[in-house]
């Protein structure tokens, strides 16, 4: 019977740290894709506010034009 336990403790326990190694490997993929989806993101919005500033130069510098032709 002591056997029994002592090697039944000892698969348990390896069994355990595979859980484990498993349960950690899970989160660590699904946090790098969170991380992945953050930085596309912030790179996307960092495109769309350099797009709305270029615009809004270009509208500035044609409002300016018409003042200027108007004078």
């Amino acid at each position: 019977m002591g056997m029994f336990v002592k090697a039944a403790s000892i698969g348990g326990s390896i069994l355990v740290l595979i859980a484990l190694v498993i349960a950690l490997l899970k989160a660590l993929i699904g946090f790098v894709g969170f991380i992945s989806f953050a930085i596309k993101l912030i790179i996307i919005l960092a495109f769309l506010a350099l797009f709305a500033a270029i615009g809004f130069m270009v509208l500035r510098a044609w409002q300016e034009k018409q003042k200027t032709s108007q004078i």
